[in-house]
Protein backbone atom coordinates (compact mmCIF):
# COMPACT_ATOMS: atom_id res chain seq x y z
CA UNK A 1 0.00 0.00 0.00
CA UNK A 2 1.44 3.43 -0.90
CA UNK A 3 2.07 6.33 1.75
CA UNK A 4 0.61 9.32 1.33
CA UNK A 5 4.15 10.96 0.55
CA UNK A 6 4.14 8.28 -1.98
CA UNK A 7 0.39 9.00 -3.17
CA UNK A 8 1.47 12.34 -3.83
CA UNK A 9 4.56 11.28 -5.18
CA UNK A 10 2.68 9.14 -8.00
CA UNK A 11 0.76 12.24 -8.74
CA UNK A 12 3.48 13.78 -10.66
CA UNK A 13 4.07 11.12 -12.86
CA UNK A 14 0.59 12.09 -14.48
CA UNK A 15 0.10 14.73 -16.82
CA UNK A 16 -4.09 15.59 -17.08
CA UNK A 17 -5.43 18.54 -19.08
CA UNK A 18 -7.12 20.87 -15.98
CA UNK A 19 -8.09 23.97 -16.73
CA UNK A 20 -8.87 26.53 -13.43
CA UNK A 21 -10.20 30.44 -13.37
CA UNK A 22 -9.64 30.30 -17.29
CA UNK A 23 -6.02 28.90 -17.06
CA UNK A 24 -4.26 25.50 -17.41
CA UNK A 25 -2.77 23.84 -15.03
CA UNK A 26 0.30 21.89 -15.30
CA UNK A 27 0.24 19.51 -12.15
CA UNK A 28 -3.05 19.16 -9.76
CA UNK A 29 -0.44 18.36 -6.75
CA UNK A 30 1.08 22.05 -6.03
CA UNK A 31 -1.73 24.36 -6.94
CA UNK A 32 -3.58 26.28 -4.11
CA UNK A 33 -6.93 25.06 -5.67
CA UNK A 34 -6.06 21.38 -5.40
CA UNK A 35 -3.34 21.13 -2.85
CA UNK A 36 -6.13 21.04 0.03
CA UNK A 37 -7.66 18.25 -1.82
CA UNK A 38 -4.47 16.31 -2.22
CA UNK A 39 -3.76 16.60 1.36
CA UNK A 40 -7.23 15.20 1.97
CA UNK A 41 -6.65 12.24 -0.29
CA UNK A 42 -3.20 11.50 0.91
CA UNK A 43 -4.56 11.23 4.47
CA UNK A 44 -6.52 8.31 3.44
CA UNK A 45 -3.21 6.72 2.50
CA UNK A 46 -1.28 7.21 5.25
CA UNK A 47 -3.78 6.61 8.01
CA UNK A 48 -4.25 3.05 6.23
CA UNK A 49 -0.48 2.37 6.81
CA UNK A 50 -0.51 3.14 10.61
CA UNK A 51 -0.80 0.29 12.43
CA UNK A 52 -3.96 1.34 15.09
CA UNK A 53 -5.82 1.82 11.89
CA UNK A 54 -5.08 -1.58 10.17
CA UNK A 55 -8.35 -3.40 10.51
CA UNK A 56 -10.25 -0.64 9.95
CA UNK A 57 -8.58 1.34 7.06
CA UNK A 58 -7.13 -2.05 5.47
CA UNK A 59 -8.61 -5.24 4.17
CA UNK A 60 -7.18 -8.46 3.19
CA UNK A 61 -7.75 -9.29 -0.80
CA UNK A 62 -8.42 -12.37 -1.72
CA UNK A 63 -8.10 -11.60 -5.64
CA UNK A 64 -3.99 -10.50 -5.22
CA UNK A 65 -3.66 -12.41 -1.46
CA UNK A 66 -2.35 -9.35 -0.05
CA UNK A 67 -3.51 -6.61 2.41
CA UNK A 68 -5.21 -3.38 0.63
CA UNK A 69 -5.95 0.06 1.08
CA UNK A 70 -9.79 -0.30 2.41
CA UNK A 71 -10.92 1.99 -0.24
CA UNK A 72 -10.25 -0.47 -3.51
CA UNK A 73 -11.89 -2.97 -1.15
CA UNK A 74 -14.70 -5.16 -2.62
CA UNK A 75 -17.27 -5.84 0.98
CA UNK A 76 -17.08 -9.44 1.40
CA UNK A 77 -19.82 -9.42 4.32
CA UNK A 78 -21.99 -7.18 6.62
CA UNK A 79 -18.84 -6.34 8.79
CA UNK A 80 -17.25 -4.53 6.29
CA UNK A 81 -20.00 -2.23 5.32
CA UNK A 82 -19.96 -1.18 8.78
CA UNK A 83 -16.35 -0.58 9.00
CA UNK A 84 -16.29 1.31 5.84
CA UNK A 85 -18.85 3.75 7.83
CA UNK A 86 -16.50 4.29 10.67
CA UNK A 87 -13.86 4.86 8.37
CA UNK A 88 -15.77 7.32 6.37
CA UNK A 89 -16.55 9.16 10.44
CA UNK A 90 -12.64 8.59 11.20
CA UNK A 91 -11.52 10.46 7.86
CA UNK A 92 -14.26 12.89 8.28
CA UNK A 93 -13.09 13.70 11.85
CA UNK A 94 -9.65 14.24 10.78
CA UNK A 95 -10.18 16.54 8.27
CA UNK A 96 -13.56 18.26 8.12
CA UNK A 97 -13.68 17.55 4.27
CA UNK A 98 -14.71 15.32 1.81
CA UNK A 99 -11.41 13.24 1.62
CA UNK A 100 -12.72 12.06 -1.95
CA UNK A 101 -12.18 8.07 -2.12
CA UNK A 102 -15.62 6.78 -1.18
CA UNK A 103 -17.24 7.76 -5.24
CA UNK A 104 -14.94 5.18 -6.84
CA UNK A 105 -14.93 2.70 -3.63
CA UNK A 106 -18.72 2.09 -4.03
CA UNK A 107 -18.17 2.05 -8.02
CA UNK A 108 -15.72 -0.59 -7.95
CA UNK A 109 -18.25 -2.77 -5.73
CA UNK A 110 -21.04 -1.67 -8.13
CA UNK A 111 -19.44 -2.82 -11.02
CA UNK A 112 -18.09 -5.48 -9.45
CA UNK A 113 -21.92 -7.53 -9.14
CA UNK A 114 -23.55 -5.91 -11.87
CA UNK A 115 -20.88 -7.51 -14.68
CA UNK A 116 -21.42 -10.86 -12.56
CA UNK A 117 -24.22 -10.72 -12.82
CA UNK A 118 -24.70 -9.32 -16.72
CA UNK A 119 -22.10 -12.51 -17.94
CA UNK A 120 -24.47 -14.89 -16.23
CA UNK A 121 -27.36 -13.94 -17.72
CA UNK A 122 -25.99 -13.09 -21.30
CA UNK A 123 -22.51 -15.23 -21.95
CA UNK A 124 -20.45 -12.02 -21.87
CA UNK A 125 -16.75 -11.37 -20.40
CA UNK A 126 -16.59 -8.62 -18.33
CA UNK A 127 -16.65 -9.52 -14.97
CA UNK A 128 -13.03 -11.13 -16.19
CA UNK A 129 -11.97 -7.99 -17.52
CA UNK A 130 -13.37 -6.45 -14.40
CA UNK A 131 -11.34 -8.53 -11.91
CA UNK A 132 -7.77 -7.51 -13.87
CA UNK A 133 -8.98 -4.27 -13.91
CA UNK A 134 -9.41 -4.76 -10.01
CA UNK A 135 -6.40 -6.48 -9.56
CA UNK A 136 -4.47 -3.48 -11.05
CA UNK A 137 -5.99 -0.97 -8.71
CA UNK A 138 -5.54 -2.87 -5.61
CA UNK A 139 -1.42 -3.85 -6.70
CA UNK A 140 -1.24 -0.23 -7.57
CA UNK A 141 -3.37 1.17 -4.67
CA UNK A 142 -4.61 4.06 -7.32
CA UNK A 143 -7.18 5.77 -6.45
CA UNK A 144 -10.47 6.51 -8.64
CA UNK A 145 -13.60 8.72 -9.30
CA UNK A 146 -15.90 7.39 -9.65
CA UNK A 147 -17.71 9.26 -12.40
CA UNK A 148 -21.61 9.04 -13.38
CA UNK A 149 -23.40 11.98 -13.31
CA UNK A 150 -24.16 13.39 -16.96
CA UNK A 151 -25.36 17.03 -17.58
CA UNK A 152 -28.79 15.58 -18.47
CA UNK A 153 -29.71 18.97 -20.93
CA UNK A 154 -33.28 19.26 -20.92
CA UNK A 155 -34.25 16.59 -18.02
CA UNK A 156 -37.78 15.95 -19.41
CA UNK A 157 -36.37 14.24 -22.72
CA UNK A 158 -34.26 11.00 -22.26
CA UNK A 159 -31.06 10.34 -23.07
CA UNK A 160 -31.88 9.20 -26.69
CA UNK A 161 -34.26 12.16 -27.22
CA UNK A 162 -31.64 14.81 -25.93
CA UNK A 163 -31.59 18.06 -29.04
CA UNK A 164 -27.76 17.41 -28.57
CA UNK A 165 -27.04 13.36 -27.97
CA UNK A 166 -23.91 14.10 -26.06
CA UNK A 167 -26.00 15.61 -23.18
CA UNK A 168 -25.52 11.58 -21.87
CA UNK A 169 -22.00 10.26 -22.63
CA UNK A 170 -22.15 7.49 -25.15
CA UNK A 171 -20.83 5.30 -27.49
CA UNK A 172 -19.90 6.86 -31.17
CA UNK A 173 -17.99 4.73 -32.84
CA UNK A 174 -16.89 0.72 -32.27
CA UNK A 175 -13.71 -0.41 -33.43
CA UNK A 176 -11.60 -4.29 -33.27
CA UNK A 177 -9.54 -2.58 -30.69
CA UNK A 178 -11.90 -0.65 -28.56
CA UNK A 179 -14.47 2.28 -28.33
CA UNK A 180 -14.28 5.88 -29.05
CA UNK A 181 -17.00 8.10 -26.54
CA UNK A 182 -18.02 11.82 -26.37
CA UNK A 183 -20.16 13.51 -23.67
CA UNK A 184 -19.22 14.56 -20.20
CA UNK A 185 -19.60 13.89 -16.52
CA UNK A 186 -20.23 16.41 -14.41
CA UNK A 187 -19.88 17.58 -10.25
CA UNK A 188 -16.67 14.88 -10.73
CA UNK A 189 -14.89 14.78 -7.27
CA UNK A 190 -11.40 14.14 -6.72
CA UNK A 191 -10.95 14.07 -10.61
CA UNK A 192 -8.14 15.81 -10.68
CA UNK A 193 -6.06 13.95 -8.18
CA UNK A 194 -6.80 10.78 -8.63
CA UNK A 195 -5.54 7.88 -10.91
CA UNK A 196 -7.95 7.13 -12.87
CA UNK A 197 -11.69 7.24 -13.56
CA UNK A 198 -14.35 4.37 -13.65
CA UNK A 199 -17.58 5.83 -15.97
CA UNK A 200 -20.89 4.59 -15.42
CA UNK A 201 -24.30 5.49 -17.09
CA UNK A 202 -26.25 7.93 -14.76
CA UNK A 203 -30.03 6.56 -15.33
CA UNK A 204 -32.07 3.59 -16.46
CA UNK A 205 -32.20 3.31 -20.18
CA UNK A 206 -34.30 2.36 -23.32
CA UNK A 207 -33.76 -0.66 -25.76
CA UNK A 208 -33.06 1.68 -28.32
CA UNK A 209 -30.54 3.51 -26.14
CA UNK A 210 -27.68 0.86 -26.24
CA UNK A 211 -24.97 3.65 -27.08
CA UNK A 212 -25.33 5.14 -23.90
CA UNK A 213 -24.99 2.10 -21.59
CA UNK A 214 -21.81 2.09 -21.20
CA UNK A 215 -19.33 1.51 -18.56
CA UNK A 216 -15.17 1.81 -18.56
CA UNK A 217 -12.18 2.55 -17.41
CA UNK A 218 -9.42 5.35 -18.35
CA UNK A 219 -6.46 7.10 -16.79
CA UNK A 220 -7.48 10.62 -15.34
CA UNK A 221 -4.83 12.11 -18.41
CA UNK A 222 -5.92 9.91 -21.35
CA UNK A 223 -6.01 11.46 -24.83
CA UNK A 224 -9.08 13.56 -25.54
CA UNK A 225 -10.28 13.74 -21.47
CA UNK A 226 -10.06 17.30 -20.31
CA UNK A 227 -11.10 18.36 -16.24
CA UNK A 228 -12.49 21.57 -15.86
CA UNK A 229 -12.43 22.37 -12.14
CA UNK A 230 -15.65 23.99 -10.10
CA UNK A 231 -15.54 27.02 -8.09
CA UNK A 232 -16.06 26.74 -3.97
CA UNK A 233 -17.22 29.31 -1.34
CA UNK A 234 -14.44 31.30 -0.73
CA UNK A 235 -12.20 29.44 -2.84
CA UNK A 236 -9.76 32.38 -3.54
CA UNK A 237 -8.90 33.31 -0.57
CA UNK A 238 -6.39 30.05 -1.17
CA UNK A 239 -4.01 32.41 -3.75
CA UNK A 240 -3.68 35.22 -0.43
CA UNK A 241 -1.04 35.05 2.11
CA UNK A 242 -1.60 33.75 5.15
CA UNK A 243 -4.36 30.79 6.64
CA UNK A 244 -6.39 32.30 8.56
CA UNK A 245 -9.08 33.26 6.21
CA UNK A 246 -9.72 29.77 4.65
CA UNK A 247 -10.87 28.25 7.59
CA UNK A 248 -9.63 24.47 6.77
CA UNK A 249 -6.20 25.44 4.91
CA UNK A 250 -4.63 21.89 5.31
CA UNK A 251 -8.02 19.70 3.61
CA UNK A 252 -9.91 22.28 1.87
CA UNK A 253 -14.35 22.32 1.85
CA UNK A 254 -15.75 19.26 -0.68
CA UNK A 255 -14.23 16.91 -2.67
CA UNK A 256 -12.89 19.36 -5.79
CA UNK A 257 -15.49 18.59 -8.30
CA UNK A 258 -14.80 18.66 -11.83
CA UNK A 259 -16.53 18.62 -15.16
CA UNK A 260 -15.30 16.04 -17.17
CA UNK A 261 -15.45 16.22 -20.81
CA UNK A 262 -14.84 13.06 -23.10
CA UNK A 263 -13.60 14.77 -26.74
CA UNK A 264 -13.82 11.62 -28.82
CA UNK A 265 -11.77 9.38 -26.60
CA UNK A 266 -10.75 5.83 -27.35
CA UNK A 267 -11.39 3.21 -24.95
CA UNK A 268 -9.70 -0.30 -25.19
CA UNK A 269 -11.75 -3.24 -24.59
CA UNK A 270 -10.32 -4.37 -21.96
CA UNK A 271 -11.06 -1.45 -20.09
CA UNK A 272 -14.73 -1.66 -21.09
CA UNK A 273 -17.20 -3.10 -18.78
CA UNK A 274 -20.69 -2.78 -20.44
CA UNK A 275 -21.20 -1.48 -23.41
CA UNK A 276 -25.11 -1.92 -24.51
CA UNK A 277 -26.76 -3.49 -22.23
CA UNK A 278 -29.37 -1.11 -21.94
CA UNK A 279 -31.33 -3.98 -18.98
CA UNK A 280 -28.40 -3.22 -16.92
CA UNK A 281 -28.16 0.28 -16.57
CA UNK A 282 -30.75 0.86 -14.14
CA UNK A 283 -29.80 -1.86 -11.72
CA UNK A 284 -25.96 -0.35 -12.02
CA UNK A 285 -27.22 3.29 -11.24
CA UNK A 286 -29.33 1.77 -8.08
CA UNK A 287 -26.68 -0.41 -6.75
CA UNK A 288 -24.30 2.38 -7.04
CA UNK A 289 -26.50 4.80 -5.41
CA UNK A 290 -27.79 2.97 -2.21
CA UNK A 291 -23.50 2.67 -1.79
CA UNK A 292 -23.10 5.87 -2.37
CA UNK A 293 -26.32 6.88 -0.46
CA UNK A 294 -25.30 4.45 2.99
CA UNK A 295 -21.74 6.79 2.93
CA UNK A 296 -23.34 9.64 4.07
CA UNK A 297 -24.37 9.31 7.76
CA UNK A 298 -20.66 8.73 8.13
CA UNK A 299 -18.63 11.19 6.37
CA UNK A 300 -20.96 13.75 7.59
CA UNK A 301 -21.20 12.17 10.93
CA UNK A 302 -17.52 13.16 11.23
CA UNK A 303 -17.37 16.68 10.04
CA UNK A 304 -20.02 17.35 12.69
CA UNK A 305 -18.27 16.43 14.67
CA UNK A 306 -15.66 18.74 13.63
CA UNK A 307 -18.80 21.35 13.45
CA UNK A 308 -20.00 20.46 16.71
CA UNK A 309 -16.62 20.78 18.31
CA UNK A 310 -15.68 24.32 16.27
CA UNK A 311 -19.37 25.39 17.96
CA UNK A 312 -18.70 24.18 21.18
CA UNK A 313 -15.06 25.64 21.23
CA UNK A 314 -16.24 29.65 20.43
CA UNK A 315 -19.34 29.23 22.88
CA UNK A 316 -16.41 29.23 25.65
CA UNK A 317 -14.44 31.86 24.18
CA UNK A 318 -17.14 33.88 24.31
CA UNK A 319 -17.90 33.32 27.39
CA UNK A 320 -21.61 31.39 27.38
CA UNK A 321 -20.68 28.02 27.27
CA UNK A 322 -22.37 27.03 30.40
CA UNK A 323 -25.53 29.20 29.55
CA UNK A 324 -28.65 25.85 29.23
CA UNK A 325 -29.72 27.18 26.16
CA UNK A 326 -25.77 27.05 24.34
CA UNK A 327 -25.98 23.35 26.07
CA UNK A 328 -29.15 22.62 24.71
CA UNK A 329 -28.14 23.66 20.61
CA UNK A 330 -25.09 21.25 21.39
CA UNK A 331 -27.17 18.71 22.76
CA UNK A 332 -29.44 19.08 19.39
CA UNK A 333 -26.70 19.26 17.11
CA UNK A 334 -25.53 15.73 18.49
CA UNK A 335 -28.94 14.27 17.99
CA UNK A 336 -29.60 15.11 14.92
CA UNK A 337 -25.39 13.84 13.85
CA UNK A 338 -25.77 10.76 15.40
CA UNK A 339 -29.11 10.08 13.69
CA UNK A 340 -27.13 10.48 10.51
CA UNK A 341 -24.27 7.72 12.04
CA UNK A 342 -27.36 5.37 13.48
CA UNK A 343 -28.87 4.87 10.17
CA UNK A 344 -25.98 4.51 7.95
CA UNK A 345 -24.40 1.15 10.59
CA UNK A 346 -28.29 0.31 10.18
CA UNK A 347 -28.37 -0.20 6.29
CA UNK A 348 -24.71 -1.70 6.79
CA UNK A 349 -25.87 -3.96 9.72
CA UNK A 350 -29.30 -5.10 7.31
CA UNK A 351 -27.07 -5.16 4.05
CA UNK A 352 -26.89 -8.51 1.74
CA UNK A 353 -25.09 -10.16 -0.78
CA UNK A 354 -25.63 -9.58 -4.14
CA UNK A 355 -25.28 -13.04 -6.42
CA UNK A 356 -21.68 -12.29 -7.09
CA UNK A 357 -21.08 -13.01 -3.01
CA UNK A 358 -20.40 -8.76 -2.81
CA UNK A 359 -22.21 -7.38 -0.18
CA UNK A 360 -24.73 -4.02 -0.76
CA UNK A 361 -26.83 -1.77 1.82
CA UNK A 362 -30.36 -2.46 2.27
CA UNK A 363 -31.38 0.50 -0.48
CA UNK A 364 -34.40 1.81 2.17
CA UNK A 365 -32.32 2.28 4.69
CA UNK A 366 -29.30 3.66 2.42
CA UNK A 367 -31.79 6.31 0.80
CA UNK A 368 -33.33 7.21 4.52
CA UNK A 369 -29.95 7.49 5.78
CA UNK A 370 -29.42 10.28 2.77
CA UNK A 371 -32.25 11.94 3.17
CA UNK A 372 -31.97 12.91 6.50
CA UNK A 373 -28.67 14.18 5.26
CA UNK A 374 -30.24 16.83 3.71
CA UNK A 375 -32.46 17.98 6.48
CA UNK A 376 -29.93 16.65 9.69
CA UNK A 377 -26.56 18.78 8.22
CA UNK A 378 -28.38 21.92 7.61
CA UNK A 379 -29.73 22.47 11.12
CA UNK A 380 -26.51 21.32 12.79
CA UNK A 381 -24.58 24.10 10.24
CA UNK A 382 -27.60 26.62 11.52
CA UNK A 383 -27.55 26.25 15.26
CA UNK A 384 -23.38 26.44 14.83
CA UNK A 385 -23.82 29.14 13.16
CA UNK A 386 -26.54 30.27 16.39
CA UNK A 387 -23.69 29.84 18.75
CA UNK A 388 -20.45 31.52 16.58
CA UNK A 389 -22.78 34.60 16.37
CA UNK A 390 -22.45 37.40 13.67
CA UNK A 391 -19.04 38.75 14.06
CA UNK A 392 -18.36 35.71 11.82
CA UNK A 393 -19.80 37.11 9.05
CA UNK A 394 -18.00 40.21 9.54
CA UNK A 395 -14.43 39.34 10.63
CA UNK A 396 -11.90 41.25 9.21
CA UNK A 397 -8.93 39.82 7.04
CA UNK A 398 -6.14 38.03 8.29
CA UNK A 399 -4.16 41.00 6.67
CA UNK A 400 -6.03 43.24 8.69
CA UNK A 401 -5.20 41.42 11.87
CA UNK A 402 -1.54 41.69 10.66
CA UNK A 403 -1.35 45.06 9.31
CA UNK A 404 0.29 47.91 12.43
CA UNK A 405 -2.21 50.59 12.13
CA UNK A 406 -5.40 48.46 12.16
CA UNK A 407 -3.77 45.33 13.87
CA UNK A 408 -4.05 46.43 17.31
CA UNK A 409 -7.78 47.42 17.14
CA UNK A 410 -8.94 44.47 15.85
CA UNK A 411 -7.22 42.64 18.67
CA UNK A 412 -8.30 45.18 21.03
CA UNK A 413 -12.26 44.84 20.10
CA UNK A 414 -12.95 41.69 18.77
CA UNK A 415 -11.32 39.91 21.71
CA UNK A 416 -13.46 37.39 23.65
CA UNK A 417 -13.13 36.22 26.88
CA UNK A 418 -9.99 36.61 29.33
CA UNK A 419 -6.83 34.01 28.47
CA UNK A 420 -8.19 33.55 24.76
CA UNK A 421 -6.69 35.22 22.00
CA UNK A 422 -8.06 36.93 19.49
CA UNK A 423 -6.37 34.94 17.05
CA UNK A 424 -7.74 32.21 18.02
CA UNK A 425 -11.30 33.33 18.33
CA UNK A 426 -11.28 34.66 14.76
CA UNK A 427 -9.62 30.95 13.57
CA UNK A 428 -12.54 29.36 15.14
CA UNK A 429 -14.93 31.59 13.54
CA UNK A 430 -13.50 31.08 9.93
CA UNK A 431 -13.35 27.30 10.89
CA UNK A 432 -16.86 27.46 11.11
CA UNK A 433 -17.85 29.66 8.24
CA UNK A 434 -15.89 27.09 6.35
CA UNK A 435 -17.59 24.15 7.25
CA UNK A 436 -21.00 25.64 7.37
CA UNK A 437 -20.93 27.64 4.21
CA UNK A 438 -22.53 27.80 0.57
CA UNK A 439 -20.66 24.97 -1.13
CA UNK A 440 -21.12 22.20 1.77
CA UNK A 441 -24.39 22.76 2.17
CA UNK A 442 -25.15 22.37 -1.45
CA UNK A 443 -23.32 19.24 -1.63
CA UNK A 444 -25.41 17.79 1.68
CA UNK A 445 -28.63 18.27 -0.53
CA UNK A 446 -27.18 17.03 -3.76
CA UNK A 447 -24.54 14.78 -3.38
CA UNK A 448 -25.26 11.13 -4.21
CA UNK A 449 -28.61 12.35 -5.86
CA UNK A 450 -30.81 14.97 -5.51
CA UNK A 451 -33.86 14.37 -2.64
CA UNK A 452 -35.83 13.70 -4.95
CA UNK A 453 -34.12 10.49 -5.98
CA UNK A 454 -34.16 9.83 -2.62
CA UNK A 455 -38.18 9.73 -2.03
CA UNK A 456 -38.18 7.79 -5.52
CA UNK A 457 -36.35 4.82 -4.15
CA UNK A 458 -37.67 5.13 -0.47
CA UNK A 459 -41.30 5.14 -2.18
CA UNK A 460 -40.30 2.32 -4.30
CA UNK A 461 -38.98 -0.31 -1.64
CA UNK A 462 -41.87 1.15 1.55
CA UNK A 463 -43.99 -1.80 -0.14
CA UNK A 464 -47.21 0.44 1.11
CA UNK A 465 -49.47 -2.41 -0.36
CA UNK A 466 -48.17 -4.83 2.28
CA UNK A 467 -48.78 -2.24 4.77
CA UNK A 468 -51.98 -1.48 3.94
CA UNK A 469 -53.31 -4.72 4.57
CA UNK A 470 -51.31 -4.87 8.10
CA UNK A 471 -53.73 -2.03 9.08
CA UNK A 472 -56.57 -3.62 7.43
CA UNK A 473 -56.00 -7.24 9.38
CA UNK A 474 -55.57 -4.41 12.53
CA UNK A 475 -58.98 -3.06 11.46
CA UNK A 476 -61.38 -6.33 10.78
CA UNK A 477 -61.62 -5.12 7.21
CA UNK A 478 -61.62 -7.85 4.69
CA UNK A 479 -59.63 -7.68 1.79
CA UNK A 480 -60.77 -5.98 -1.05
CA UNK A 481 -60.85 -8.79 -4.06
CA UNK A 482 -60.35 -7.26 -7.89
CA UNK A 483 -64.33 -7.44 -9.71
CA UNK A 484 -65.07 -9.99 -11.75
CA UNK A 485 -65.69 -9.77 -15.21
CA UNK A 486 -69.14 -9.93 -15.63
CA UNK A 487 -70.76 -13.30 -17.70
CA UNK A 488 -71.52 -12.11 -21.49
CA UNK A 489 -75.17 -13.62 -21.34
Amino acid sequence: MKNGAEYIQSLRGLKPVIYTMGEKVESAVDHPAFKPHVNSAALTYEMACRPEHEELLSAFSPFIQARVNRWTHIHENRDDLVKKVKALRLLGQKTGACFQRCVGWDALNAVYSVSWEMDRKNGTGYHGRFLEYLKKVQKEDLMLAGAMTDPKGDRSKKPGQQEDPDMYVRVVRRTDDGIVVRGAKAHMTGMVNSHEMLVMPTTGLAEDEKDYAVCFALPVDAPGVIHIFGRQTNDTRRFEEGTMDTGNYEYGMVGGEALTVFDDVFVPWDQVFMCGETEYAGLLVERFATLHRQNYGGCKTGVCDVIIGAAASLADYNGVETASHIRDKLVEMTSLSETLYGCSLACSAEGYATPSGAYVANPMLANITKQNVTKNVYEVCRLAQDVAGGLMATLPSEADLKNPETGPFIVKYLKGREGVSTEDRIRMMRLIENLTGGTALVESMHGAGSPQAQKIMIYRNSNIKGKKKLAESLAGIAPVEAEKPRDSA
